[in-house]
């Protein structure tokens, strides 16, 4: 109703964004005739949103059409951004880490505008600014805020899976000593300790970084991954980013046939013997069990990890599961989330559903279309 005024697109998550347009690819022809008739759907039960929609909403039978043709006119929503919106000048909202995978969507809607990455923040404050909001997502860096909170940095001299292997194998360990912000060297990662004014003391993030240079004095931060442990079976260690590399390594097997993945996350059965790792997809279009057969070899050769490889080989691992889920599994994990208070627009798809998130392990499990299991390691 009001695309001319729109100058920016944004939410908190890359994911609500392509949440809110896949919903709109969805419901389209509906809008328009809300706009032409001038209300709502009778669908539209709550009275709260009809009154507050009753305000604004008038008869406008030309924008509806115009809005109707500039739709009926896409090539598979290709430009559906600036189609909708013309006078919108870029995306903006969190795009690093877990929502890295729905760049490619997003970009298929938002066409020739820019996607710009927020700053770096999270639930227990901001960290830093994006500094060089011209950098695509994937290069993003983010400039530490020096006097919104004490930043300290703890060294990872060896991989996130040694660091974990070292935890667990000798808890006697020290520790590397915490380095202050202009103590950072460049090419390094670190895990961030803050203390803010909030009351936060020597707080963990758990967030992983890399130092890719300085901004003045203030050093510049790449978003790595979170150092918590997401799948592990035996001595196998994988961490979120190694679950996306896999996926992302798959994926390409997937487009090469005109396929495309909705969303993705993982579980650890711990209950057959050996336990393995189960990985789900839902994917929108038919893939046939050769195409699949590929991608679940190719998830599993994928995860590199020095203990997972040879568990896998030894078989203290089982053969990795790929379960293909029902159109509209995810959505189903989204409402469940809501239900139980959640924001939409702070929703995070869980990457690894563990025992303990029964209600979702049950949705995923009662929504599988089809599974296969990979013959990577014979």
């Amino acid at each position: 109703m009001y695309r001319e005024e729109v100058q920016l697109v944004s939410s908190t998550f890359a994911h609500s964004i392509v949440h809110a347009f896949e919903t709109f690819v969805q419901y389209w022809e509906e809008l328009c005739a809300n706009i032409r008739d001038g209300s709502l759907s009778s669908r539209i039960t709550d009275p709260s949103i009809r009154s507050a929609m009753s305000k604004i909403i008038h008869p406008d039978p030309v924008k509806a059409d115009l809005i109707y043709n500039r739709c009926s006119n896409l090539s598979n929503w290709y430009r559906l951004i600036p189609a909708l919106f013309p006078n919108a000048k870029y995306i903006l909202g969190i795009m690093t880490g877990s929502m890295l995978p729905y760049l490619k969507k997003l970009r298929h809607y938002a066409g020739e505008l820019p996607l710009m990455s927020a700053d770096y923040g999270a639930s227990e404050g901001w960290i830093g600014a994006n500094v060089n909001p011209k950098l695509p997502p994937e290069l993003a860096t983010f400039a530490v805020l020096p006097d919104i909170g004490y930043f300290e940095f703890i060294p990872l001299n060896k991989s996130i899976e040694e660091q974990e292997q070292d935890d667990e194998s000798d808890f006697l360990r020290i520790e590397p000593k915490p380095v202050g912000l202009t103590e950072v060297k460049v090419g390094e990662e670190y895990e961030i300790i803050v203390t803010n004014f909030a009351g936060l003391y020597r707080y963990r993030l758990g967030d992983v970084v890399k130092v890719t240079g300085f901004h003045n004095s203030t050093p510049e931060l790449q978003f790595i991954c979170r150092r918590n442990l997401l799948l592990t079976v035996n001595i196998d260690k994988n961490t979120e980013k190694d679950l996306q590399l896999s996926v992302e390594a798959a994926q390409r097997l997937l487009a090469d046939e005109k396929l495309e993945l909705v969303d993705f996350t993982s579980h650890a059965d711990l209950v057959s013997e050996p336990g393995h790792y189960v990985i789900f997809w839902e994917i929108n279009g038919e893939a046939s069990e050769e195409v699949l057969n590929e991608c679940c070899n190719c998830l599993d050769q994928s995860f590199v990890d020095a203990g997972y490889v040879s568990s896998r080989k030894v078989k203290a691992i089982g053969p990795l599961e790929l379960r293909v889920l029902k159109r509209g599994t995810f959505q189903k994990i989204l409402d469940h989330y809501v239900s139980m208070g959640a924001a939409v627009s702070q929703f995070k798809t869980p990457r690894c559903v563990g025992a303990k998130n029964s209600q979702v392990l049950q949705i995923l499990c009662s929504n599988v279309d089809r599974k296969c299991f990979s013959t990577a390691f014979g």
